[in-house]
């Protein structure tokens, strides 16, 4: 019989990834006050683009597309709507892997201001098409704040990794 170390190839701790999918669906659909729910971060989006980025073996455009569905379901959406977006953003986070992840991190917040914002620019577009909302460019100050916090999002969700040795 043949026994593994613990250092094995064998995936550990996955579903600490899976806690924080669930703890960022809960924040984004959390109440805030009126005043500050246009400048709501994209707190799955934000998660995603994350474990994309440090498990791309393990979160891809799948992990993205259910939880865009979920997050559909959530919202009250059109359903699809939402997973779309979330498959949209983690493609484009796992075609710049590479590079995302030799730049700095104000680099790194940058590009994620870029594709969050296209991402919100869809967003606007999908909304202007089924007539839910009406087309404003305010629907991308979500994206700005969650680049501004992407620095905090990455520091804490690596020691979050380190501390859980998930691989």
């Amino acid at each position: 019989m043949c026994i593994r170390d613990r250092g094995s190839t064998y995936s550990r701790n996955g579903w600490v990834v899976w806690l924080t999918f669930l703890i960022g669906l809960l924040l984004s659909v959390s109440p805030l006050p009126q005043f500050m729910e246009i400048l709501r971060p994209l707190w799955l989006a934000l998660l995603l683009a994350f474990w994309a980025l440090a498990l791309p073996h393990k979160v891809g455009m799948v992990t993205a597309w259910c939880l865009g569905l979920a997050e559909d379901v959530l919202y009250g959406t059109l359903l699809g709507q939402n997973a779309l977006i979330l498959t949209l953003i983690t493609f484009l986070v796992l075609s710049l892997q590479q590079r995302l992840r030799m730049f700095p991190m104000w680099q790194q917040s940058l590009v994620i201001l870029v594709i969050f914002g296209l991402a919100q620019l869809v967003q606007l577009w999908l909304s202007a098409l089924t007539g839910n909302r009406q087309p404003t460019l305010a629907l991308v100050l979500p994206a700005l704040v969650s680049a501004l916090l992407w620095p905090w999002v990455s520091f804490g969700l690596r020691g979050l990794r380190r501390r859980f040795k998930i691989n």
